[in-house]
């Protein structure tokens, strides 16, 4: 499953949508959940829709995707392409540890990397399980954060890649047990709020690049860690931040010398937890 990814900027695996989700991870999504005629089944973090939108038109007859979101924004985008499609979805703005719905409302959930945000990730699990009814399952879907490989033909892309190694450690994942390797630790957290761990898929996400990459992938770059630099947290994130800011711009400045010599490659994983709610 080889997607556009960037580890360089990013402290966890994001766009996971629009950048790596495709036709067989829907089939994957379909097959576990198995929604059927005249059940409900719920997305936390819908986002823009996709999942929803794509399970619409998979899924038989008159089964109810409800998706929730905390931007509204999302929500709104997510109702566009359902209209789009012809097709009527429930979509509000909630927070996912608090679900709006009461207990065993849904026949099954879903949840796509929301878990690697969440500041207490346990309690978001609980509300899944208590809205899912038995025998319902739960694909919980979540990145290692730090089973991430690097590799640059340049010395100043590893140095760079390094220094935002640093960056990002001063902004720390706000759980302190689980930190940034949340996907390995989903099925532990299932069944701590009774929901069984039946299964545990491993996708993989690579990228590899042969060849300076165009000025506006390192535009996107610089745009980005500008943004994670000005919104840092403390002294020491702010002076790392901007080291590594001119690092990365000696890369970009070398890429280009470099020309079809360059090498550039990205590995992450995502791990795929499915759980049964038993009665």
């Amino acid at each position: 499953m080889a997607r556009d990814i960037d580890i360089l900027t990013a402290p966890g695996l994001k766009h996971l949508r629009d950048r790596w989700w495709d036709a067989d991870f829907d089939v994957f999504v379909h097959d576990t959940l198995q929604p059927r005629p005249g059940q409900r089944v719920l997305e936390v973090g819908a986002g823009a829709g996709l999942t929803e939108v794509t399970l619409g038109l998979l899924a038989p007859g008159d089964v109810r995707y409800v998706g929730i979101d905390r931007r509204l924004d999302r929500v709104r985008q997510a109702r566009r392409a359902a209209g789009d499609r012809g097709l009527t979805l429930s979509l509000a703005a909630a927070q996912a540890a608090a679900l709006p719905f009461a207990d065993r409302a849904f026949a099954s959930a879903l949840c796509v990397g929301v878990l690697q945000y969440a500041t207490e990730p346990a309690t978001l699990v609980r509300e899944l399980a208590r809205v899912t009814q038995a025998p319902g399952r739960v694909l919980i879907v979540e990145p290692d954060n730090t089973a991430r490989y690097w590799y640059s033909s340049l010395p100043s892309g590893m140095r760079a890649f390094a220094l935002s190694q640093e960056f990002h450690r001063t902004q720390a994942h706000p759980d302190p047990v689980i930190g940034p390797a949340i996907g390995p630790h989903v099925a532990a957290l299932c069944r701590a709020s009774g929901i069984d761990p039946i299964a545990v898929q491993i996708f993989p996400v690579s990228d590899a690049r042969l060849g300076a990459p165009v000025p506006t992938v390192w535009q996107t770059r610089r745009d980005e860690i500008t943004r994670l630099v000005a919104d840092a947290i403390g002294t020491e994130a702010h002076a790392i931040g901007n080291e590594w800011l001119r690092a990365f711009e000696a890369y970009a400045a070398e890429s280009t010398a470099a020309g079809p010599a360059f090498l550039e490659i990205q590995h992450t994983m995502l791990v795929a937890t499915v759980g049964q709610i038993n009665a």
